[in-house]
């Protein structure tokens, strides 16, 4: 057998040098994101307990088990990320699971008031379907090595997101719901949009780096501002008239708005114009009023919401907001105590109004340190994507963070009354499967993102 050349010599060292440096190096990210973990775990397995205490009187150690079975994933994401993304952003995933473990224990406390039990009980889907989102934020986080190749996928994302928004209005395929957001295959229904969000995002980062020449091009000053030229506002009213679709054929006023706020707020960050953002707020405004005249759906969203509190409404259309905020004002500053509120009173409560449910038992603190978290959980991405000098990336990341936060004002302005209600899912918190597995999809695309901005800092796209 021959012996090895040197050119084979020095490459064999230097692969053992790596792997040992690999090793040898201390993962300053990854242990801060274990010590948040820790803490996280403490945290939701209280809350499981508090539960049971409140409104069992008893420990009931088989729920527990299995949500020890929803730690185990969380810690083989945690394993993966120190093999395959060491320099991710230690705060994600911390803040995910710490929310998807408070939404759990509330469906759980909603279950044992409505005496739901197995498979029938929206706690324990929702168990598998947080399984379920773990795995597929773990593949994610495996595959992708680079997430710079969405980039040459733009159009097909566009197309899939397209597709997705399109598929619950297919006879045969969409669910009778007061919207046409559902979508029935065989023994289980999911919401499409749920993950057209994530394709759109992708779509107009990708769009936003091949355009944003043209789209930054000198306009006309006008109180201060730079203007678009009117030939360069076609992209933002192609989007308008989507969301306006959707509204229309879906009845889906919530992910219309979803949507084009999040094409403004990555056309905002790709540009750097205000003129952007004033001009989509007048927009949306302006589809907003013209949908409350025209369409009786969104008309009666308007409706409840301006009247909430009249007698003749109460009984019927705003019961479950009224409700809502009876519940939150029953919890006042400190709560009621997990177990022993009565947040089974309000409709839907596991998933349309899990934030008033928590406010109930959680009280006013509770909620504020909840909305910290989504805050946080915002920065970090933001952030994310401002770190880095890749264009696709910054509008990618900067884009579906927004997105959570959006998404998350939408449904507390709704419950709180601040804002006409939609048919959005709080993040995380909600009881569905599809929101839970895009919103751990957009966690590993952010942690994709920000591992390659730490460790590649230098690459640019477009």
């Amino acid at each position: 057998m021959s012996a090895p050349t040197p050119t084979e010599a020095v490459s064999t060292d230097t692969a053992v040098i790596r792997a040992l440096r690999r090793i040898r190096v201390p993962q300053t990210q990854r242990n801060r994101e274990l010590a948040l973990l820790v803490f996280a775990f403490a945290i939701n397995a209280s809350a499981v307990a508090l539960v049971q205490l409140g409104a069992l009187d008893a420990i009931d150690w088989t729920f527990l088990v299995y949500c020890g079975g929803l730690t185990a994933l969380v810690i083989a994401l945690h394993i993966l990320l120190r093999l395959r993304a060491r320099d991710a952003d230690p705060f994600v995933v911390p803040i995910a699971t710490l929310l998807t473990g408070l939404g759990l224990a509330m469906i759980y406390r909603l279950d044992i008031a409505e005496d739901l039990h197995g498979w029938d009980s929206f706690s324990t889907r929702q168990l598998a379907w947080a399984a379920i989102a773990l795995v597929a934020a773990a593949l994610v986080v495996m595959f992708l090595k680079n997430y710079r190749v969405l980039f040459r996928y733009t159009y097909i994302f566009g197309l899939a997101g397209i597709v997705l928004l399109i598929l619950p209005v297919i006879p045969g395929l969409g669910t009778d719901a007061n919207a046409d957001v559902w979508v029935r295959l065989g023994f289980f229904s999911f919401q499409p949009g749920e993950l057209a969000k994530i394709a759109l995002g992708i779509f107009f980062a990708g769009y936003l780096v091949r355009t944003r020449e043209s789209l930054t091009s000198t306009g006309t000053r006008f109180l201060g501002l730079t203007w678009p030229r009117a030939r360069e506002l076609g992209p933002l009213l192609v989007i308008w008239l989507a969301s306006l679709g959707i509204i229309v054929m879906q009845r889906d006023l919530g992910t219309g708005l979803l949507i084009f706020g999040m094409f403004v707020a990555m056309l905002y960050v790709a540009t750097g114009k205000t003129s952007w953002v004033l001009i989509g707020v007048v927009l949306a405004a302006a589809g907003a009023f013209v949908a409350s005249r025209f369409l009786p759906y969104v008309g009666n969203r308007f409706t409840i919401w301006l009247d909430a509190f009249n007698p003749d409404l109460m009984d019927g259309a705003s019961f479950q907001l009224v409700t809502g905020i009876f519940g939150m004002a029953n919890g006042g500053l400190l709560g009621t105590g997990l177990g022993q509120g009565r947040p089974d009173l309000t409709p839907v409560a596991e998933s349309d109004y899990i934030l008033p449910a928590l406010g109930e038992e959680l009280g006013l603190i509770g909620v504020f340190a909840i909305l910290c978290l989504y805050m946080v959980f915002t920065s970090r991405g933001i952030r994310i994507g401002l770190a880095g000098q890749d264009d696709f990336g910054k509008l990618l990341a900067t884009g579906l963070s927004f997105t959570i936060a959006l998404q998350v004002f939408i449904m507390v302005g709704g419950v709180t009354r601040l804002i006409p209600l939609t048919g959005l899912t709080t993040p995380f918190l909600a009881a569905g499967g599809s929101s839970l597995v895009a919103n751990w999809i957009i966690v590993a695309l952010l942690l994709r993102i920000s591992d390659a901005v730490r460790s590649r800092p230098r690459v640019v796209i477009g």
